[in-house]
């Protein structure tokens, strides 16, 4: 019988590396280098740039969470989308998500271009995407839930499209987490996470992971992260490995917390507009029902005018205004000057990204006391 998610995010079903004085907590190998018997013969590790074993643990755990044959631990989440479009060679097309996390797109734009790739950016969740499939593609890029509007991409249906033209269906599953949605189960051959975030949970460390089941993207990867040396460090392994533990227990509360803030951001007169997949109203609602195990804890919502949102920023204080998101505490993002500020104005404002959006990343605090602090905020707008 398959174990639980929460059972996975404690325990390695096949672990093999229990020799260590029965620590429950795998040690950290802080080293660089490792001592051979001679020449011929290693102990398993050469150097940490190639493999280290409190890495290789944490890379198991993920591999595991997301059903994957293989993960692989970056030092950050763009580390971890920059070493996997080095899969890629000068000429190929890819079709991706137009709304991406800007960081996402900064790459793209500015190195992956420069490289000699090809992109085409379309709304994934709503658009035909083999109208746009050329002889050149060679991958479509999605991120469901999206970052920030939170449009909903169908990914079994989108992997069909993908396994009939013979691409890579690649997918960021930072929003929800390997807890919530598995892509590769669903049929994507690579699936993306910013450890950062949901996964590493406490705002304390930054990793990035590729997952993938797909033998051919596995062994160009293997070479790869050897050879470019964006492996993640021994003790923000153990931080990560740390942070998965209680991996589960946080999506469920936080989750809890975001319908309730949701919910209560309907009702306020100054807010036009609640993008949450959670609520029965969402486009995206039945997809997601059908390909994850929660709605997440990402909240977007506009509000009346621009000033009315940057009162609420500059007025919180239990919410923290801050980048980043799926840590223990609750944040808040201005998606305009911050994730998305090396995004064109124009392609923002098609995206739906206004002055007047911010994004909410909920934490597991008591519901009653953030919905107290926006009431107090909330109170003063005019």
């Amino acid at each position: 019988m398959e174990r639980g998610n929460n059972t996975k995010c404690l325990h390695l079903e096949n672990d093999e590396d229990c020799n260590h004085y029965g620590a429950i907590s795998y040690p950290i190998y802080q080293t660089a280098t490792y001592a051979h018997p001679c020449v011929g013969q290693s102990t398993g590790y050469d150097y940490s740039r190639l493999q280290n074993p409190t890495r290789e643990h944490l890379e198991k755990y993920v591999a595991q969470l997301e059903g994957g044959k293989e993960a692989f631990a970056l030092a950050t989440g763009m580390a971890a989308i920059t070493l996997l479009f080095e899969i890629f060679n000068p000429g190929d097309h890819i079709i991706a998500e137009a709304d991406l996390y800007g960081g996402s797109i900064r790459l793209f734009d500015n190195v992956s271009r420069k490289n000699g790739y090809d992109f085409t950016f379309l709304n994934c969740a709503g658009e035909d995407i083999e109208k746009y499939i050329k002889e050149n593609t060679k991958a479509i890029y999605l991120e469901t839930p999206t970052n920030p509007m939170m449009n909903v991409s169908d990914i079994v249906a989108v992997a069909k499209i993908a396994k009939k033209h013979n691409l890579i269906l690649i997918v960021d599953n930072t929003f929800l987490s390997p807890y919530f949605q598995n892509p590769l189960k669903l049929g994507a051959d690579v699936v993306i996470h910013s450890g950062t975030k949901f996964l590493g949970g406490h705002n304390d460390t930054l990793a990035g992971f590729i997952v993938s089941d797909n033998e051919a993207v596995i062994e160009k990867l293997r070479f790869l992260i050897k050879t470019t040396g964006a492996g993640l460090a021994p003790f923000d392994s153990w931080l990560m490995l740390r942070g998965i533990k209680t991996l589960g227990v946080r999506m469920e509360r936080a989750e809890k917390n975001a319908l309730e803030i949701a919910k209560w951001l309907k009702k306020q007169k100054h807010v036009t507009k609640v993008y949450y997949p959670g609520l029965p109203e969402h486009p995206g609602y039945e997809v997601m029902k059908n390909q994850a195990k929660g709605f997440g804890s990402m909240i977007t919502f506009n509000m009346d005018s621009d000033a009315n949102a940057l009162k609420i920023l500059k007025e919180v204080k239990l919410i923290k205004f801050a980048e980043s998101l799926g840590g223990v505490e609750t944040l808040i993002t201005y998606p305009t000057t911050q994730t998305h500020a090396d995004v064109p104005e124009e392609i923002r404002l098609k995206n739906g990204i206004t002055g007047s959006t911010l994004r909410l990343s909920t934490g597991i605090e008591d519901v009653d006391d953030l919905i107290a602090e926006f009431e107090e905020v909330f109170a003063q707008l005019q």
